[in-house]
């Protein structure tokens, strides 16, 4: 028997009848808007306590509470199920895909008591003949689990997903613009159809608004097929920069999600599955919506374009915290120490009376010191935390150097190389008190860094 299709617009259903999850979220925060927009009154689930807006009441739910759950679902026909677990504590991270499957079990659970008539998910494109990542596994899992049940739930698998407060454009948006040349493992060969954020939000209420969607699964994604590295070098010729791909097989994606956490303001936590879910092809196979839901679907180009726009435009509201010394004073301190150390550096060989240094070793870890000075400098010069941490690293190695080679003031002989003489002294007291100001300077920048970076702005 066919089922009967209607158009559903807002004077023909309930209100307060849509509830959006993940209120504050990446996606729900605009689908909440793009809905009410079009008429629509909404009910916003979100873990903490937000004031109601114009047609928007917000509920302040424990989705693993599920008296909590089935409460706040009360009264709802179709609910947007936009949940993850892909941030938090160490802990938390390593337990992500049990907390996603007793989510969305608690969810259909409540959603059946409440009453509801429809779900609609946003998951994760897969490719069903593979091994798929702990993370894509999970995306899977939690589809399977919601449609367990009687309510007929509508899948949108989608591939990266491009919009200003996203975490795979804020890692693609940080990596091409902190690094020249980049160092990527084999999973930037993988194959992505990127689409625009407002393209998905299209497609969300498309699936309400259009009956045939229910109980069946469509693959989303942007007109562009390409790969992650052809993704970063078109962002990199947006932004007018030549882009150099150094490709290494055995970079892990944990080695990588530690990389992109010291580079970018995405946290390990949030591009672990981030990056899990590139490791493998991630392009549409069925393109069926297209016929129920037509849309003139934006380029990557386009995306990028709207989506650095709007971050430009409407930064994150959040302010950042007063403080004692600014991010630009510790950057200047911290650059001004670092060429400093390569000065003092060269004293040993022109101002320094000691034939030690002169030695092998002393020569190679000269070079290996001045090595590390100049990383130090250009990712410090490029804002990234792995500059500062490695700057800090060098700072605490150069000062306990310094430390060690004064020895002798006030223990009568010397541990490193023979006593040296009092400018020499002098020299390395003037290098200690530069290296505890570097040792502040790095740890404030380490910490800051990341907080300024949300912001969207040039720092």
């Amino acid at each position: 028997m066919s089922q009967e299709i209607k158009k559903i617009t807002p004077s023909s259903c309930n209100p307060y009848s849509i509830m959006v999850t993940g209120a504050t979220g990446f996606i729900g925060s605009k689908l909440i808007t793009a809905l009410t927009r079009r008429g629509y009154e909404i009910k916003g689930m979100s873990r903490r306590e937000i004031p109601d807006k114009d047609h928007v009441k917000f509920v302040k739910t424990d989705v693993f509470n599920l008296e909590d759950l089935t409460q706040s679902l009360q009264g709802i026909e179709v609910a947007y199920y936009l949940l993850h677990s892909m941030e938090g504590s160490k802990d938390d991270w390593e337990n992500f895909a049990s907390r996603e499957k007793l989510q969305a079990e608690n969810f259909l659970k409540a959603a059946t008591k409440a009453g509801v008539r429809r779900i609609i998910y946003l998951g994760g494109l897969v490719n069903e003949g593979l091994d798929l990542s702990p993370h894509m596994q999970s995306r899977k899992q939690v589809g399977e689990i919601l449609a367990s049940g009687n309510i007929p739930v509508t899948e949108l698998r989608a591939s990266i997903i491009i919009g200003s407060q996203g975490g795979s454009y804020a890692m693609l948006r940080y990596l091409v613009e902190r690094l020249r040349v980049m160092v990527c493992p084999s999973w930037v060969k993988s194959m992505a159809q990127p689409i625009a954020v407002d393209d998905v939000v299209e497609y969300l209420i498309g699936c309400y608004e259009h009956n045939e969607t229910a109980g069946k699964i469509f693959d989303i994604g942007g007109p562009d097929k390409m790969t992650y590295e052809e993704l970063m070098r078109v962002y990199a010729a947006y932004l007018n920069k030549n882009l150099f791909v150094i490709q290494i097989p055995f970079l892990t994606t944990r080695l990588s999600s530690f990389w992109v956490d010291l580079i970018t303001p995405v946290k390990a936590s949030l591009a672990r599955p981030l990056i899990d879910s590139l490791v493998h092809d991630t392009v549409v196979r069925n393109d069926e919506i297209k016929k129920i839901i037509p849309l003139n679907l934006k380029s990557v180009l386009e995306s990028i374009d709207i989506a650095t726009k709007e971050m430009i435009s409407n930064p994150p509201d959040d302010a950042p915290k007063k403080e004692r010394t600014g991010f630009k004073v510790n950057q200047k301190i911290l650059l001004c120490a670092l060429v400093a150390y390569a000065f003092i550096g060269s004293t040993y060989y022109w101002l320094d009376d000691r034939s030690d240094v002169y030695e092998p070793l002393w020569l190679f870890a000269s070079i290996v010191w001045y090595v590390t000075i100049g990383f130090s400098i250009l990712f410090v010069y490029n804002k990234t935390r792995l500059g500062y941490l490695i700057a800090g690293v060098l700072t605490w190695v150069t000062m306990a150097f310094w430390l060690f080679d004064n020895f002798h003031v006030a223990f009568q002989m010397s541990l490193i190389a023979d006593e040296p003489n009092q400018i020499i002294t002098l020299r390395n007291f003037v290098g200690i008190a530069i290296a505890a100001l570097a040792i502040i300077a790095s740890h404030n920048l380490f910490h800051k860094v990341t907080q300024y970076q949300n912001k969207g702005k040039p720092i």
